[in-house]
């Protein structure tokens, strides 16, 4: 478990967890599902020391979950989200010694096989941030490091404002930026869930090269394509990613809905924040698109690989039953010669004859040479360019 405390642009990481929320600002409560299972009384009495509210029995099953779909629930008293990631499983795994908890695997080529879609749960109150990860998530231990570089970034830049007689107001203004600190315990979900979606386009150039090199080996008319199960399971898991998109896509347009629902702003820094909220939302439906868009049209790669090589190989088989056939009605006529000399008679011309052989030989040749012009002008014997 990592709690942290977010003040302005001042963020200290704890232990354990606190006892009252600071002035102006929230506290985020990063934990495992195991640590969550384990401790839930604990957490639960920590929420409600904060909130004066804890979670409900439904949403804690939802959190310690872990084959659960992205969905969104809301209470008057809290946001619930869970989140499927996209991750690369060779960073980010689930235990398999951790009781309760089964690994999904994935079948297909190595670059699917290394997609993880274990969920992220976000409890979202008022002041305070609850997320239930994986065990040894990279997402949490990123976002924990970028948050702590973003502050320890800002407190440089407000002492070298001071210095410079400049105050804090620069400094501030920056806090809120793309890069900062987040000022709400949403804003902070956003920003995890962006990077977990973002997080599935580091895998686009390895899904991309496998898929590519399939289809280089479907069209090569010099390779024979065997591996048709592998390819058939990687049709199953780019389609297994598109619903996993697909509740991601729900569950944030969810939240959006949520969003229009809250009650109006009562100041202009309560208004810009909830403005900030909806245009973060709209990215992250913007990136899950995204994300759909690139999986279906790996998807389309397939079937149009698949349609190609069938028909290539129906061109290549019709190119060589063209060639056959035109040798065939080349030979045809000399067989038919040849047959005609090897009949049992006793008087057939040019039989006995000293020059008949060499007469029937250039006959022959001839009547070859003829067809074969005839075939050529008719492209019969042409090949196609490949």
């Amino acid at each position: 478990m990592r709690v942290f405390t977010v003040s302005g642009h001042h963020v200290q990481a704890a232990l354990s967890l606190p006892r009252s929320l600071p002035d102006n600002g929230f506290v985020w409560v990063a934990c495992s599902r195991t640590f969550f299972q384990t401790e839930q009384a604990q957490v639960q009495k920590a929420l409600l020391e904060l909130n004066g509210q804890g979670l409900l029995d439904l949403h804690v099953s939802d959190l310690l979950n872990s084959q659960l779909p992205s969905r969104f629930d809301l209470t008057s008293d809290c946001d619930i989200l869970v989140f499927r990631r996209l991750a690369n499983a060779a960073r980010e795994t689930e235990k398999a010694e951790v009781p309760g908890l089964k690994k999904i695997k994935l079948s297909g080529p190595p670059a699917l096989r290394r997609v993880d879609t274990s969920p992220i749960g976000f409890a979202v109150f008022d002041k305070v941030l609850l997320t239930v990860h994986p065990d040894d998530c990279a997402v949490r231990e990123a976002y924990a490091d970028r948050l702590l570089a973003a502050s320890h970034a800002l407190l440089e830049k407000v002492s070298a404002s001071q210095t410079s007689g400049q105050g804090h107001d620069a400094a501030d203004n920056r806090s809120t930026g793309a890069r900062g600190i987040p000022v709400s315990p949403a804003d902070m979900m956003l920003r995890m869930v962006s990077l977990v979606v973002d997080a599935y386009l580091d895998l686009r150039r390895d899904l991309t090269r496998q898929l590519d090199h399939w289809q280089a080996e479907l069209i090569n008319p010099y390779t024979r394509f065997n591996n048709w199960a592998a390819l058939l399971e990687a049709r199953l898991s780019l389609h297994h990613l598109d619903e996993i998109c697909e509740d991601q896509r729900s569950a944030m347009q969810a939240w959006l809905e949520s969003l229009n629902t809250w009650a109006s702003p009562s100041s202009n820094a309560l208004a810009k924040e909830h403005e900030i909220l909806k245009v973060r939302s709209r990215d992250v439906l913007e990136h899950i698109d995204r994300v759909v868009n690139h999986v279906r049209r790996l998807e389309q790669s397939i079937e149009t690989a698949v349609q190609i090589h069938f028909n290539a190989q129906s061109n290549r088989t019709n190119e060589s039953m063209r060639m056959l056939t035109t040798l065939t009605a080349i030979f045809l006529p000399l067989n038919l010669i040849a047959a005609i000399f090897g009949m049992n008679f006793d008087v057939i011309p040019l039989l006995h004859a000293q020059t008949g052989f060499w007469w029937i030989i250039g006959c022959m040749a001839l009547i070859a040479s003829c067809l074969g012009w005839f075939f050529w002008r008719k492209r019969f014997l042409a090949r196609s360019g490949r």
